[in-house]
């Protein structure tokens, strides 16, 4: 047997063997106990089979959903989760939340000496590597579930990237961590998933989120055999997804359709809102509504991207874009506005300082050329 560190021979003669218990098929899984006052669990034997100590890293929402599914397995007694310990980060976090609500053990990150304690780790979005050495604390190592078909979108916002780019096919990987490195490892399990059309990015991690969880449960269910299948990553096709920020919220008049815009709204819109720049001041762009079909006075006249019209009968400002027109109903400008607020205030009195055929209906003001290199890249990811 092993034993742990610090334990020398004559301490764990005083080991006693408590019980003996079944597993699934058939398997004997040997409980060791410390007998002290407070006969505290000392050490295991690790078992190729379930039911798993586990050691679950998380931090959001999404990954609540496969804590949830495991807190659920395990007071079922399915036979799947025999204990369940969770790390996350510091601060108020969801997954920290989840646990205390349900009793679940806590431990801080960084992560202190785990040896002997867990068979398996599981990694859903925790956002920090593991070393090597971590790693190996885990018999059966430390599985990921990752809501992208790896390795197309590899790293922290693959949701985002999927709806920005517009893929019609994505899905969830369960994959096993490797040290240094994010998602890279072997893929143990994948399911595919469609895309709808229109969905945001929060609808689309919403149902991956709970469609990883179920396939996590899959997994472990027959990890041993799983594991003697996995498959090593290939490199063609590999994408990196990029964190989301801010610099990807200007919008590019001239450079993007209006699918791009309405996919970017789509994957970034309840992060943070759509920006560009009326009078040398950044507006925010607020309910967009898509695609516009409108009626310009003199249809001779080519309108310039960034040109506004006021839609009278929907209440609607369109802008010009690079192949045709998208709607917003109110701004964010100082304070909130609606678009008919915007016209009598600000736009209604552009059009009396400028002819239409300077101004195309007054103008939004692409910031590209106002941004660093560094921002510069990050708005090339998007058009």
């Amino acid at each position: 047997m092993w034993w742990s560190p610090g334990r020398t021979a004559g301490a764990c003669l005083r080991m006693q063997l408590l019980l003996l218990q079944p597993c699934t098929q058939s398997r004997w899984r040997w409980r060791w106990r410390w007998k002290s006052s407070s006969d505290r669990l000392c050490s295991r034997m690790s078992s190729s089979t379930p039911p798993w100590r586990l050691l679950f890293f998380g931090s959001d929402e999404f990954a609540v959903e496969s804590l949830k599914l495991l807190t659920s397995s395990r007071n079922a007694n399915e036979g799947i989760v025999d204990t369940l310990d969770v790390v996350t980060l510091s601060g108020n976090v969801p997954v920290k939340r989840f646990a205390q609500q349900n009793r679940l053990t806590l431990h801080s990150w960084p992560l202190h000496d785990v040896t002997g304690q867990f068979d398996v780790g599981v990694v859903v979005s925790f956002g920090c590597l593991l070393n090597k050495g971590l790693i190996n604390k885990f018999p059966h190592g430390i599985l990921n579930v990752h809501p992208s078909l790896l390795p197309r979108w590899r790293g922290p916002a693959p949701v985002f990237h999927t709806i920005l780019h517009g893929d019609a096919v994505t899905g969830v990987t369960i994959m096993q961590i490797r040290p240094h490195r994010f998602d890279v490892g072997p893929i143990l399990n994948q399911e595919l998933h469609q895309v709808p059309q229109c969905c945001t990015a929060d609808q689309l991690g919403a149902v991956l989120a709970r469609k990883g969880a179920h396939l996590l449960i899959d997994t472990l269910k027959n990890l041993s055999e799983t594991m003697e299948n996995k498959r090593e990553q290939s490199q063609a096709g590999a994408t990196f997804a990029p964190k989301i920020n801010k610099t990807m919220s200007w919008v590019l008049w001239e450079e993007q359709s209006c699918d791009q815009i309405d996919r970017l709204y789509r994957a970034i819109g309840s992060r943070t809102a759509l920006r560009t720049t009326w009078d040398g001041r950044t507006i925010k762009l607020l309910d967009f509504v898509g695609k516009c079909h409108i009626s310009l006075a003199d249809e001779r006249k080519r309108p310039v991207p960034g040109s506004v019209s006021y839609q009278k009968e929907s209440n609607t400002l369109a802008v010009c874009c690079k192949d045709g027109w998208v709607g917003f109903k109110a701004v964010l400008h100082k304070k909130r506005l609606t678009a008919a607020d915007f016209y009598n205030g600000y736009l209604h009195q552009s059009l009396q300082k400028n002819s239409p055929a300077q101004t195309g209906g007054g103008m939004f003001i692409s910031r590209k050329k106002e941004l660093s290199q560094e921002d510069r890249r990050g708005l090339d990811s998007v058009t």
